[in-house]
């Protein structure tokens, strides 16, 4: 699966131009047989920034390498996916917040 899509990608860098806006994620990248998971919100090139949660109890704002990402092989064949269902209902800095009171990502 390709992570990202041409429209998706469009409104990552449409959002890259207005960088101290508290943007709602776009995508939400996960590892299907471990605990990692990234709500992307904006991108320049091949790095993306967003809200990185490794399932190592520490959730924080960073960035990510998407072509890192696609190059990643996982057991059984998989790969990081892209969540086709995934709507954000809240601003990037809400889902950090959340997620450093709980230790973890939910969303």
């Amino acid at each position: 699966m390709k992570l990202l899509t041409k429209t998706i990608r469009l409104q990552l860098e449409a959002n890259a131009k207005n960088p101290d806006a508290d943007h709602k994620p776009v995508v939400k990248l996960f590892n299907p047989v471990g605990a990692a998971t990234w709500l992307l919100t904006e991108i320049e090139g091949d790095i993306a920034f967003g809200l990185c949660d490794l399932g190592m109890g520490s959730p924080e704002l960073g960035s990510v390498s998407i072509s890192e990402l696609e190059r990643t092989q996982l057991p059984l064949g998989l790969s990081i996916e892209r969540d086709l269902h995934f709507t954000a209902d809240k601003t990037i800095s809400q889902y950090a917040e959340a997620a450093r009171a709980n230790g973890y990502l939910e969303a």
